[in-house]
């Protein structure tokens, strides 16, 4: 079985200004903008990322989940981890036999969905999907559109090594995605655990900035660092440490 993180969803309350930033720092472009999120009362970009997503949500009226996102965090942020697997059916099992509640769950022809409960994964929303096909990871992902691939830009990123998630007890949200995954923890350099997909890493760390729990942070593969941290600092994005600050994400690249 194999679980590789494909896209990492934020959630804004203007969805423009965001995507003017993404692309001016990254030079990402939308592939694709999903009419059917409408239903959520929302709108939404879909930006390729090498062979991964960056997707931004923002509500377009009152009483969405993701507006309840924004108010609860304070503001713009990271909002999904959302990941591809081989083995869709065994992780599903996996799921009901934890107890773990869905958010949304839906089977097409072509791509399955399980989204978990926040509530009960702890740390941010965790999404496990399945793609016929997808075991190519140039070939198709619905939630990106027919022809992502148009977009892909990788002159400056090229792909997403690393996302952060934080909470107020980081040691059992992490036990909690390994149980669900059945993908031993590990740890980074400072002995925080850490959960490794094939082609990425989940890192759980301590919630001290006052937003609680909630995806913090993404790390970059860099093709150009110096065009990244040019356009940043032109922007006012960066800080002392070389973090880029977009929607409320911590980007490091």
């Amino acid at each position: 079985m194999w679980i590789r993180l494909r896209q990492v969803a934020l959630v804004a309350e203007q969805l423009a200004p965001v995507l003017d930033d993404l692309n001016a720092v990254f030079g990402l472009e939308v592939a694709f903008r999903d009419p059917g999120v409408a239903t959520f009362g929302l709108e939404n970009a879909v930006l390729p990322v090498g062979t991964q997503f960056l997707e931004v949500v923002a509500p377009v009226k009152e009483g969405t989940a993701a507006g309840r996102h924004l108010n609860r965090r304070k503001g713009d942020g990271g909002y999904m981890v959302i990941t591809h697997t081989d083995e869709h059916d065994r992780l599903r099992s996996r799921v009901a036999e934890l107890g773990v509640r869905t958010a949304l769950e839906f089977d097409e022809e072509h791509y399955h969905c399980l989204q978990l409960h926040p509530s009960d994964t702890g740390g941010s929303f965790l999404e496990i999907d399945w793609q016929d096909g997808g075991e190519d990871a140039n070939g198709p992902w619905s939630p990106a559109g027919r022809d992502w691939q148009k977009a892909m830009r990788t002159d400056v990123v090229s792909g997403i090594s690393a996302v952060e998630v934080q909470a107020g007890d980081p040691d059992a949200v992490a036990s909690k995605w390994s149980e669900i995954t059945e993908i031993d923890l590990g740890a980074d350099d400072e002995g925080r655990p850490t959960l490794p997909f094939d082609n990425a890493t989940v890192r759980f760390l301590p919630a001290d900035d006052g937003r609680g729990d909630g995806l913090a942070g993404v790390e970059l593969i860099a093709a150009d660092r110096e065009k990244a941290m040019a356009a940043a600092s032109e922007r006012g994005l960066v800080d002392g440490e070389g973090v880029i600050t977009i929607c409320g994400t911590r980007f490091r690249v």
